[in-house]
């Protein structure tokens, strides 16, 4: 599978799928999920509340409607407490949820922000180490190309040095 990282706005990127760092309701909030709720209309919120919730560490899937992207996938990241609390595997859990319904839904092309890392507070190296190792291992026949989106220098940064070890 082709990984690759970017800066840009993940709401404008012509994707088959973006993910959205939701939280456990679905039905939008701060950072990337106000941005992908607002940029998709409100369709999305009453896509999203058939659903009554998703646990941390699922995901669920609705059309883009007013996105450039086919699909957005949600899933909720663990907030960081400590490192002890799951948080690991409930953050593995959100790449291959996400990726699994990617694939059902035949995405070629899937574009993930960084899940946990803004008010979640997980640590930024440990988050996207978990997100390549993740959608880098993944066995399935799709997607055929990932592109982790951050929003920040230094988190380009960090997926960059994360893609380079990983390949290294």
């Amino acid at each position: 599978m082709k990984m690759t990282a970017l800066m840009n706005d993940i709401t404008k990127l012509g994707v088959d799928a973006i993910v959205n760092a939701a939280n456990c309701s679905l039905l939008g909030g701060g950072g990337v999920d106000g941005a992908i709720h607002r940029a998709a209309g409100h369709q999305l919120y009453d896509a999203c509340l058939k659903f009554g919730g998703c646990n941390t560490g699922e995901a669920r899937i609705t059309p883009g409607f007013n996105l450039p992207a086919r699909f957005v996938i949600h899933t909720p990241g663990p907030v960081w407490r400590g490192g002890s609390h799951g948080e690991p595997e409930l953050l593995r859990s959100c790449y291959l949820n996400s990726l699994a319904l990617a694939e059902e839904n035949g995405c070629r092309t899937v574009a993930f922000p960084g899940i946990s890392i803004g008010v979640y507070h997980y640590p930024l190296e440990a988050a996207v180490k978990i997100a390549v190792v993740a959608v880098g291992t993944w066995e399935g026949k799709l997607p055929e190309e990932v592109v982790f989106c951050a929003f920040s220098e230094n988190v380009l940064e960090a997926y960059q040095r994360a893609l380079d070890e990983f390949r290294a």
